[in-house]
């Protein structure tokens, strides 16, 4: 096969001129050159004579005329095919093989619209994720199977095994610029804000009972009492000065954490406030996995040994806080610090009537702890309903947890 490419053929070279005897190719010279000597003019016309003098001028200028091959439309209608061409040669390969790793295992495209997923996320949940919460619901989560917590899934039987995990939970809403404040301050005041509620109910340090310092450098020092309240709380706790309003705070002689995660659900929103200020509003609620401490020894070895499991409790705690960035140029206020105008908060599982700072959640094995519950049943994962207190302190009955 001769190496010569003809005219025509693509970049890829896929047509190549067949192999000609050389006998053939002289017979073919000879018989083409014969009758082009026959054809060709003897002798131009006058206007073929003037058309050619032109021409000749014109290519002396470096001027052609646009002809239907040379002209601007073919260039451009043959650059796009081009393209179209490469782009599909390069992409042929890669496309081929999605179309068939997606035939092999559907849940690889995006969002598992099969259904087909076989992992779940973190926390042992079966089911997919919920995406964030953007507006308040209106209805309380449908019950979940009746599946028993245990450490390997200590979500299960829990709505709040399709919640996402800790801090990951609490979105910060994009910031705009607020009266006289700019964007990137509302900005920085709503990373503050989140700053608060991981410190309060996500640091490891404060829910072994530690000092939330992460949480309490957020705070304005110039908020009459707040601070000073606070602290009082975190020294001495009793019924009017509970830390609990504020933080999430466990006994680690009574209860260890069920595995690293701890479930959250909630929204953050912001708007100009009434006093010059941006005020942030956050509504979350945090589903805490337990064991008990006497059997955390146990807890290492229950995965081991086949058909064994550690009880696992669970506490909700919801909160909702209002925050507010004030103008220190109009009122006494710390720069890029938060004033709090509103803390409440529902605890569910926890003992009745006990004050000592921690909260306590109730174990089926174990003898029920504190007063009996007094107040109404409520269901810990109804977000849908208010919890501001309207000054009832009674201690309800859970629904589920």
């Amino acid at each position: 096969m001769s190496d010569k490419q003809p005219e025509g053929a693509g970049e890829s070279g896929e047509f190549e001129q067949p192999s000609v005897p050389d006998d053939v190719w002289e017979r073919f010279a000879r018989d083409t050159e014969r009758d082009i000597r026959s054809s060709a003019p003897k002798e131009p016309s006058a206007r073929a004579r003037m058309v050619t003098e032109r021409l000749r001028q014109k290519d002396a200028k470096g001027a052609q005329p646009e002809g239907w091959r040379t002209g601007p439309a073919w260039r451009e209608m043959d650059g796009r095919a081009s393209r179209r061409r490469r782009l599909w040669a390069i992409l042929g390969v890669p496309v081929a093989i999605a179309v068939a790793l997606v035939a092999v295992k559907p849940s690889l495209l995006p969002g598992d619209p099969f259904g087909t997923s076989s992992g779940t996320p973190s926390g042992g949940a079966s089911a997919a994720a919920l995406p964030a919460e953007t507006a308040p619901p209106t209805a309380a989560p449908s019950s979940a199977s009746p599946d028993t917590p245990t450490l390997d899934r200590p979500f299960a039987g829990s709505p709040a095994e399709r919640w996402a995990d800790g801090a990951a939970a609490i979105v910060v809403p994009k910031a705009k610029s607020v009266g006289t404040f700019t964007s990137a301050q509302v900005a920085a005041a709503l990373k503050q804000a989140k700053t608060l509620l991981v410190g309060a109910n996500l640091a490891p340090g404060t829910l072994r009972g530690e000092r939330p310092e992460s949480a309490l450098a957020v705070l304005d020092p110039k908020q009459p009492r707040m601070l000073d309240d606070v602290n009082s709380w975190l020294r001495a706790p009793g019924k009017k000065h509970d830390p609990l309003m504020l933080f999430s705070r466990f006994d680690p002689a009574e209860v260890r954490p069920a595995g690293d995660v701890v479930k959250v659900r909630g929204r953050m929103t912001f708007k100009a406030g009434a006093h010059a200020s941006v005020a942030i509003h956050m509504d979350y609620t945090f589903v805490y996995p337990l064991i008990q401490a006497d059997q955390a020894s146990k807890a290492s070895g229950a995965t081991e040994t086949s058909g064994a499991s550690t009880e696992v409790a669970r506490t909700i705690v919801r909160r909702v806080l209002d925050l507010e960035l004030l103008d220190p140029r109009k009122y006494q206020a710390t720069p890029g610090k938060l004033a709090i105008t509103r803390y409440d908060q529902d605890l569910g599982n926890t003992a009745c009537d006990v004050y000592d700072g921690f909260l306590h959640p109730q174990f089926d094995s174990a003898a029920p702890t504190g007063a009996p519950p007094t107040g109404p049943t409520t269901d810990p994962y109804d977000r849908s309903r208010d919890i501001a207190h309207s000054g009832t302190e009674s201690c309800g009955t859970v629904s589920r947890t």
